[in-house]
């Protein structure tokens, strides 16, 4: 990976890796996350509270994975939304998502949402928010469209906190993770920007942090998997 891709470079940039491996991408999510993904998408969803016949955006969706726990959630009388920017994953999205009521796909950048304020009941972005040009401007939109005592909801990888554990995933994720993908024909170059990413990200303390900058209150943090992944919580005042 490019060192400290910053802005159009960066949104550039990711978006041809993602668009490199859309084919393979949900292949290489249940690999590479050992099948626990599903489960993480599911608590992340309930943490929003959405209900049947409510309405919520996905940021980033890729391939649709998290939109779709969210249109199930919300049923065929709800309002889901899913936004990216990178056309090959959407083309995925569409294919995964197409008998399923309630949805919509949009091409959207994270910072730049096409809705106006309080339009959602919940904004959700899974593993994708360390990827974004600006992540403050993230938060922020999601903020905005969200409706005032609605939760804006990032599901990220993150690390563990213990230092035990941490040789143990470094091992795996910067090493074992990216010759898997390999052996799987996935293309190198996006297993190792995946750790790189991951190291370069914020913590969860300075994500948290984020949250409240942009206006959210009861800022909560959920570790899952050792710590591995967080869901972080915040609701719309």
């Amino acid at each position: 990976m490019r060192e400290k891709l910053v802005g159009s470079e960066k949104e550039r940039y990711v978006n041809q890796l993602f668009g490199s491996i859309a084919p393979k991408y949900d292949l290489m999510n249940s690999v590479i996350s050992l099948g626990r993904h599903k489960g993480w998408r599911k608590l992340a969803v309930k943490e929003t509270g959405i209900a049947t016949g409510g309405s919520a955006i996905d940021v980033a969706a890729g391939t649709g994975d998290l939109t779709l726990e969210l249109a199930q959630a919300a049923g065929p009388d709800g309002n889901v939304i899913g936004a990216d920017f990178c056309e090959e994953m959407l083309v995925r999205a569409v294919e995964k998502l197409s008998k399923t009521s309630g949805v919509e796909l949009v091409a959207a950048n994270a910072e730049h949402l096409p809705f106006p304020e309080n339009t959602f009941d919940c904004a959700t972005i899974g593993f994708a928010l360390r990827n974004v040009a600006n992540v403050s401007s993230a938060v922020a939109e999601m903020t905005r469209v969200t409706k005032p005592g609605g939760r804006v909801i990032s599901l990220e990888i993150l690390g563990p906190d213990s230092w035990v554990l941490q040789p143990f995933w470094k091992l795996y994720f910067s090493g074992i993770m990216p010759r898997i993908a390999w052996i799987f024909g996935a293309k190198k170059e996006p297993y190792k920007y995946l750790p790189d990413s991951v190291a370069r990200f914020y913590s969860r303390e300075e994500l948290a942090d984020i949250f409240r900058k942009c206006g959210l209150t009861d800022i909560r943090i959920r570790n899952l998997t050792l710590g591995t992944v967080c869901i972080h919580i915040g609701t719309k005042q």
